[in-house]
């Protein structure tokens, strides 16, 4: 018991994003940070009052502790979006963390179901090294998927159509999503919660990591060129090639508010990433895309939520979820174990559950 334990204390404590003197702290310093120490290396176990007090510091029920998750998850080839150089060490362990906790819940969930789905990566043959290959990346998976060129209407739950395990976290405001390997599993987390419910940056998160999933650099690329690559291939499956100059036109000086608007609420792009799309179209040149982001910011429609017009689409991973419930009706689990998997307590998931039949 006493390894597990240990292990449970430190996930949880990487998860709240909290060092061992934090956690001390947190808990009054009626325990000290090498005593802390102890537990988490199994050289000593907590009584039940001092349980109860992790419990509620670290935001995970006292079960959490002794609970051994059936399938180990470790994270590989981990690539952040452009905000990681804002996160801390330990704003990076807790991210890192709680997606390990969450892909052992479903992992473990799929095993119970004796899944054995196919997948349909999309894996470019290519490398790509500048804006144009990018841009070819992006209609190669549009042809491969079938997507013609329509709107893709709910990104999050194409890839997870597609075989990608796709999780939301809690995580601070500088971390919008990542990308990683799990053995044979592709894996991508994002943030749960976005400043008015900010779907486009979402959807553009979810295929900035798709592209680090997919694509090929030449190496020794910088990672900041990297970056704008994955950016590049994100906007041209946003917003295809053929579409994008039929609604822009071409020698353009100016975009007005109402037009973006249109634009964003069809196609779910957002007015910067519009920008950057005529750009790489040759629809705009290098002053007047200055001069559209000089006006952007200065009517600070860069800050979170400020920019106008809605996206119309769920933009949430459901697989877990529908799992859950179909263990459920297979009878495979039990309440009290669908409430684990979900990560809640039991009464809050009987709350919700309304069986039909």
């Amino acid at each position: 018991m006493e390894p597990n334990f240990a292990n449970r204390l430190i996930s949880a404590r990487k998860m709240a994003g909290l060092s061992l003197q934090n956690l001390a702290d947190r808990l009054g310093n009626v325990i000290s940070k090498q005593a802390l120490n102890k537990y988490e290396h199994g050289i000593m176990k907590p009584d039940s009052s001092l349980l109860i007090s992790l419990s509620e510091v670290l935001n995970v029920p006292v079960d959490f502790f002794f609970s051994e998750a059936a399938v180990k998850v470790e994270l590989t080839s981990i690539d952040y979006r452009k905000y990681r150089s804002k996160l801390s060490k330990i704003e990076e362990e807790a991210v890192e963390e709680k997606a390990k906790e969450v892909f052992e819940r479903y992992f473990e969930l799929e095993n119970i179901l004796n899944l054995n789905e196919d997948v349909n990566y999309f894996i470019y043959p290519e490398v790509v090294s500048d804006v144009k290959e990018a841009e070819e990346a992006a209609k190669a998976l549009r042809k491969e998927w079938d997507l013609g060129y329509d709107p893709i209407p709910d990104v999050v739950e194409m890839l997870e159509d597609k075989g990608y395990k796709v999780a939301e976290i809690e995580a601070p405001s500088s971390f919008d999503g990542l990308k990683a390997d799990s053995g044979a599993h592709k894996v991508i987390v994002l943030r749960k919660a976005l400043p008015n419910n900010d779907m486009v940056r979402k959807r553009f998160t979810a295929l900035h990591e798709l592209a680090h999933h997919s694509l090929t650099f030449p190496e020794g690329i910088e990672h900041k060129e990297e970056e704008k690559l994955c950016h590049s291939f994100a906007c041209a499956l946003l917003y295809p090639e053929d579409m994008a100059r039929k609604d822009l036109h071409k020698d353009r000086f100016h975009f007005y508010q109402n037009e973006l608007i249109l634009i964003k609420e069809r196609w779910g792009i957002s007015f910067s990433a519009l920008f950057s799309r005529a750009l790489q179209l040759g629809i705009i040149n290098d002053y007047v895309y200055k001069q559209l982001i000089i006006g952007y910011k200065t009517r600070k429609l860069h800050e979170p939520g400020k920019e106008p017009g809605k996206y119309r689409s769920r933009e949430a991973p459901v697989r877990f979820e529908r799992l859950i419930y179909l263990a459920l009706g297979k009878e495979l689990i039990s309440v009290n174990e669908a409430a684990y998997f979900a990560g809640t307590s039991v009464w809050r998931f009987r709350e919700q559950m309304q069986p039909l039949i």
